[in-house]
């Protein structure tokens, strides 16, 4: 089957699962990346190695009838920022790979929401492309377990072998899987973080703190430090009885600052400034 594929880095297995069950790659859709957390480096050097043709720009509808004039049979979406057009008039076929158990967690980066609900249980789906984000038909699943200290890092590398693994099937299954592909049902939609949402309260216990800490990982939380904002990519935090106030600097060493949390401390081993170019003016740490 002749295929176009939207993917980053982070699904690269994903392209290599349809091309190791012999579908033949038409074009590689990809989106500009500041190359912080996300890449497509190795996605385009792939394509390059093909002689795939690679566009970076959002696709058009023209796009689409470019590829029914190129006789591509399907779209996979693998990881894409933009809303897929109409496809019905051009293609036979569509799929996306979704990282959450579908129909819950539907929306975009859902992993991060999951680990702030405390799930025990993960999943990825594969699923066909509706107007409404998220909402098609289910062709595959494959479920993924939670450990209690899951992090973003830990979280996002069991999507990607779960999507590779669950590529693998629907590329050598796709006709029969997409005839007998099952309706989602009602489900719940999850929008995309914001700043309030990775933003500490030293007043919360530590095990919320570090949740949160753990939710976000190298995405990096922000908090307060002696009214100084901060960003926080690693800490480290326990609960111990002190009579500080709550988002106190309490000690020093070096870069690490150790912040009092409602029932323990916390640790920053790992932050920047929010301000770039500001230099930090924490004060003296308060005395328990």
């Amino acid at each position: 089957m002749r295929f176009a594929i939207t993917c980053i880095d982070r699904y690269l297995g994903v392209f290599e699962s349809f091309l190791n069950a012999g579908w033949e790659p038409v074009r590689l859709f990809t989106v500009p990346l500041d190359n912080r957390l996300d890449h497509n480096k190795a996605v385009i050097a792939r394509a390059e190695s093909l002689q795939v043709p690679v566009q970076i720009s959002r696709m058009q509808q023209c796009d689409l009838q470019d590829l029914a004039r190129t006789g591509c049979d399907a779209l996979v979406v693998a990881s894409y920022n933009w809303r897929i057009g109409d496809w019905t008039p051009y293609l036979q076929y569509a799929v996306n790979f979704h990282p959450s158990p579908l129909p819950t967690g539907r929306g975009p980066y859902p992993w991060v929401s999951a680990i702030l609900k405390g799930a025990d249980s993960w999943g990825v789906a594969c699923h066909k492309i509706e107007r409404e984000f998220d909402t098609g038909d289910i062709l595959a699943e494959r479920r993924i377990s939670m450990s209690a200290d899951e992090c973003r890092e830990s979280l996002d590398i069991k999507i990607q072998l779960a999507m590779k693994h669950m590529a693998r099937d629907v590329a050598a299954n796709f006709p029969s899987l997409w005839q007998n592909a099952r309706p989602q049902g009602e489900g719940s939609y999850w929008r995309l973080w914001n700043d309030a949402d990775r933003s500490i309260d030293f007043g919360q216990p530590v095990e919320n703190i570090m949740r949160l800490l753990r939710a976000f990982g190298r995405i990096e939380s922000l908090a307060r430090v002696n009214e100084v904002p901060i960003y926080i990519r690693r800490a480290a935090g326990w609960t111990e009885a002190h009579s500080c106030r709550p988002g106190a600097l309490i000690h020093v060493d070096n870069r690490t600052l150790v912040v009092a949390a409602r029932d323990g401390y916390v640790a920053l081993l790992e932050w920047s400034l929010a301000s770039p170019g500001a230099r930090a003016e924490f004060g003296r740490p308060e005395q328990e």
